[in-house]
């Protein structure tokens, strides 16, 4: 009865942690310093083209494909 509940459990933790980052799941981003404007960083995703400007520490968090192109 303990492994049973244990596995639901396990279950459970592992179904909450792939949503936690489901915008980003499939967009991998690059730096691409010589685009940079000033104190905003470059990134394009490898999977999909996409490209964005985040004055943040990172990538940005979520799939920027649906946007128009600037």
């Amino acid at each position: 009865m303990h492994i049973v509940i244990g596995l639901i459990v396990a279950f459970i933790v592992v179904a909450l942690y792939a949503r936690r980052n489901r915008a980003t799941r499939r967009c991998r981003w690059r730096e691409d310093r010589t685009g940079d404007r000033g104190n905003l960083r470059k990134y394009k995703c490898a999977a999909c083209g996409a490209e964005a400007y985040t004055a943040q520490k990172g990538p940005p968090r979520d799939c920027k494909s649906h946007l128009p192109p600037v």
